[in-house]
């Protein structure tokens, strides 16, 4: 059988930031779900300095695929090599390369990648072809955007979390966290919920609950779980209008006397909405205050939903 044909597919971008800004993004791959559109999550197995190993959660067309990736990053010629251990059928093999050339002021961004496909059937590779050239445009367009704002980006991006102290079982605490769909009948603030989970442990969840003021609001979520360590981890990929990225996490850890739920949230704000949705003159940092206000009561709602769930199981019992 012949060698399956070797694609190729180069996409570049000029971006108005400084070299080593835009390489940053491109080697902390942690943070690419907050800036990058087809990415979910990012767990970083292995990492030696230039070396590192990731799985990686992400949209592939209607798709939500995981692979595992090898990188080597070069800050010295500013370029992030990577490779796919084992791509998502039909791709048989993933490979690429991203480049910054510094331009004075600007920079150019190349982003390359190789790959063969598995028996090199047209449609399969029409797929591939669209696939990559659809979340390469979309990486590299968003790198350029967040390279307009790089002086701010600081006082865009905000991560907190909140702790609940419970006594009650793990195992009850997960199961309420991960039955999702039964929320409409637990929390006064969901009014509709679906879950559909294709896949063991990656959930697509469509939500519709009350903000505090008591307005309506739609969004939907992947969630991908990990039953084994007690953390549910997820990306919101329809969001409130004040936020362009919102990715977070439940996580449940026991210990003799107890256990500790917490809620982590990530944000990336939507710095042109902000005085649209808060009103004239309202601050970056007044807007970052009130999406830490809103998401932080809205996740202790829940906690604590899940503290009752958990205490009330055992006294049934």
């Amino acid at each position: 059988m012949p060698d399956a044909r070797v694609h190729r597919a180069v996409y570049e971008v000029t971006a108005s930031a400084p070299a080593d800004v835009l390489y940053g993004l491109i080697a902390d791959a942690t943070q690419w779900p907050l800036f990058f559109q087809p990415c979910i999550h990012v767990e970083q197995l292995d990492f030696d300095g230039t070396r590192e190993r990731l799985r990686m959660w992400g949209t592939a067309g209607d798709t939500i695929t995981s692979w595992f990736s090898t990188r080597r990053l070069d800050v010295g010629r500013q370029r992030v090599e990577f490779s796919m251990d084992l791509p998502a059928a039909p791709a048989e093999s993933m490979s690429g390369v991203w480049t910054v050339k510094p331009l004075g002021d600007r920079s150019r961004v190349t982003l390359e990648h190789t790959f063969t496909v598995a028996g090199d059937a047209p449609g399969d590779v029409a797929w591939v072809k669209q696939v990559v050239r659809d979340n390469s445009r979309a990486q590299l367009e968003q790198l350029a955007a967040l390279a307009a704002r790089w002086k701010r980006l600081d006082d865009l991006v905000l991560s907190f979390e909140d702790t609940v102290r419970i006594k009650g079982p793990s195992e009850l605490i997960f199961d309420f966290l991960y039955r999702a769909q039964d929320w409409p009948s637990e929390l006064p603030n969901v009014h509709t919920l679906e879950v559909v989970e294709d896949q063991p442990g990656v959930q697509v969840v469509s939500m519709g609950s009350f903000s505090s003021d008591g307005s309506a609001q739609e969004t939907k979520s992947v969630r991908i779980c990990f039953p084994g360590a007690g953390r549910i981890v997820y990306k919101q990929t329809q969001t409130s209008p004040l936020l362009f990225a919102h990715t977070g996490e439940w996580s449940v850890e026991a210990d003799e006397s107890g256990v500790n739920v917490t809620a982590r949230h990530s944000v990336l704000l939507h710095e042109d909405s902000i005085e649209q949705v808060l009103g004239e003159g309202t601050s970056r940092e007044a807007a970052g205050q009130h999406v830490r206000d809103a998401l932080g009561r809205a996740g202790l709602l829940v906690l604590h939903h899940a503290a009752q769930h958990a205490v009330s199981a055992v006294r049934v019992l």
